[in-house]
């Protein structure tokens, strides 16, 4: 198959599967994703999915890659992958989570070095938790269900956002742990990628140009541009352009700087450049987004 015939699947198709609890189009939680109705051919995904298997199992793949999965794994699946062959197996039972990426960036903007995050979730697409892991996974998953059932609460958005950082970092131990022991070394794409990755957090405010990057990383552009396509399925002006969007975002919900001050910041031309390219990325103008907080 193509990638031009290789459908989107999104969140708000999952929307409508049954028990799904969400806000908007930026997160989403199911339970029993071995009854939810899977597409039978492969689907690129446009959201980050986290999911803990508490009974049987399934295999699938992303980017033809076989996975299997068992009680007590946690699956992290970044978007902009392509995942097919998805087959439950002794009654699949579990707890689901879809992030979009803005939501994702937003709750842990917080947190310093993403890029080892990033580079995790793509070495270790699975993960075995121990017991009190999963305990601690589901609590929280069952405090997120009941906050995001509460439709009448003002603050629903933000109250998840700060409960899935939460989550976060009790469940970091996690991450550091599977880094130190994991065993897989990270190929040199991969660490060009994290390098990558952590230059863009410190500089895309001011830096936006990937010849920039590549002279950093004393990389031609044309083969930094290979490798982070390669390794995260999303190009390097991408990847930038999501950093500055997200800047801009959190900027709109958690100042009062105006939108011109905000253009100033961020060492846009003008105004009206800003507001083009954040309509370009969200669908919204800046005012608009900051009308919905």
């Amino acid at each position: 198959m193509s990638s031009n015939e290789i459908r989107e699947a999104s969140l708000e198709r999952a929307k409508r599967w049954p028990g799904a609890r969400y806000i908007g189009s930026d997160f989403l939680l199911v339970e029993s994703p071995g009854q939810a109705p899977f597409p039978h051919n492969a689907r690129r995904t446009s959201f980050i999915l986290v999911g803990l298997c508490t009974h049987g199992g399934a295999s699938y793949t992303v980017d033809t890659e076989v996975y299997h999965i068992k009680a007590g794994d946690v699956v992290i699946i970044s978007d902009g992958h392509v995942v097919d062959n998805f087959a439950p197996v002794d009654g699949l039972d579990g707890l689901c989570m879809m992030l979009s990426s803005d939501f994702f960036g937003e709750a842990i903007s917080s947190v310093a070095d993403f890029s080892q995050l990033l580079l995790f979730s793509r070495m270790h697409p699975v993960v075995r938790l121990s017991a009190h892991e999963m305990e601690v996974f589901s609590s929280y998953y069952r405090l997120l269900s009941d906050k995001l059932g509460d439709e009448t609460s003002r603050y629903r958005r933000e109250v998840a956002r700060a409960l899935f950082l939460a989550m976060f970092y009790d469940m970091s131990g996690v991450i550091y742990r599977e880094l130190r022991d994991g065993g897989r070394r990270p190929s040199r794409g991969q660490l060009i990628f994290t390098e990558f990755i952590r230059l863009v957090e410190a500089h895309h405010r001011t830096e936006r140009r990937v010849g920039w990057y590549a002279m950093q990383l004393c990389i031609t552009p044309k083969y930094l541009s290979e490798v982070v396509k390669a390794v995260s399925m999303v190009t390097p002006s991408e990847w930038i352009d999501r950093y500055v969007v997200l800047a801009i975002r959190l900027l709109l919900r958690r100042s009062d700087k105006t939108v011109k001050e905000i253009a100033d910041e961020l060492l846009f031309p003008s105004q009206s450049f800003m507001g083009r390219f954040f309509k370009e990325h969200t669908g919204m103008s800046p005012s608009q987004f900051r009308k919905e907080r």
